[in-house]
C-alpha cells in the first residue's frame, strides 16, 4: 500500500525534474540541485547528515553535500525516487512514514512555492489530516524559536500551541499551511494570524523550524 511520505517523494522528484537544476527554490541560497543533493544526502549519507544538528559534523556535513550537488542532476532526481539504500533508517516503512511526511511536502512546496506563477495544490481530507497529526507532535519542536507565545488553529477550531509565552500570536490555516509557517516559510503560507501588531511581525520574521 502506498503511504503519504511515497507519494511525496514522486511529486518532490517530478517537480525538481520539471523545474530544471538552476530554478530557484525558497530554502536561502539553494537552487534546485542543491535541494535534490540535501534530499540525497539526508537519506544515503547519516554521517554528514547529521551536521545539519550537531556542529563538529557541519564541515563534513558541507563537504559531502557539495560532492552530491556535483553529480549529473539525473542522477539525483533518480535517487530521490528510487529512495534509500536499505541500510538507511529510512528503508523502514514507520520512519520513512513519521520522518518524510512533512520533509518532502515542505521541500515540495520549496520548488512549487519559489516560482512566480505558482497555484496551490488541492489536498485531500485524509492528507491534511496525516499532516495535522504529525503538526500536533512536533509544533513545539518547530515553534521552539519564536519571540512569542504561538497558537495554531485550524478553520475547524482544532488548537495546538507552539509555544507559550505572552504576548500571544494566534495563526488560522489549514494543516498544510500551518506546517509551511512553522517550519520557516511564514511569507509564503496562507494563513491569517491574530495578536497584537508587533508581535504578528515578530513572529512573521522569525526564524522557526528546526
Amino acid at each position: 500500500m502506498s503511504t503519504h511520505a511515497k507519494r511525496e517523494r514522486l511529486i518532490l522528484a517530478d517537480l525538481l525534474e520539471s523545474s530544471g537544476p538552476e530554478a530557484p527554490t525558497l530554502c536561502e541560497g539553494w537552487k534546485a540541485r542543491d535541494l535534490a543533493a540535501h534530499v540525497v544526502v539526508r537519506e544515503r549519507r547519516a554521517d554528514a547528515a547529521a551536521g545539519a544538528l550537531i556542529k563538529p559534523l557541519a564541515q563534513r556535513r558541507d563537504r559531502v553535500h557539495g560532492e552530491f550537488t556535483a553529480k549529473p542532476y539525473e542522477e539525483l532526481i533518480q535517487l530521490i525516487r528510487t529512495g534509500p539504500p536499505r541500510s538507511s533508517p529510512f528503508a523502514l516503512k514507520q520512519i520513512d512514514e513519521a520522518a518524510n511526511t512533512i520533509e518532502f511536502y515542505i521541500h515540495a512546496e520549496d520548488v512549487r512555492r519559489a516560482a512566480l506563477d505558482w497555484t496551490p495544490r488541492e489536498l485531500d481530507s485524509v492528507f491534511q489530516e496525516a499532516l495535522w497529526k504529525r503538526l500536533e507532535g512536533t509544533a513545539r519542536i518547530f515553534g521552539r524559536k519564536s519571540p512569542v507565545g504561538l497558537v495554531l488553529r485550524r478553520p475547524n477550531g482544532q488548537t495546538v500551541v507552539a509555544r507559550k509565552g505572552t504576548p500571544v500570536v494566534t495563526v488560522t490555516g489549514e494543516p498544510n499551511e500551518l506546517v509551511l509557517y512553522t517550519s520557516g516559510r511564514q511569507r509564503v503560507a496562507r494563513v491569517e494570524t491574530d495578536g497584537e501588531k508587533e508581535a504578528v511581525a515578530r513572529a512573521h520574521e522569525s526564524q522557526l523550524g528546526i
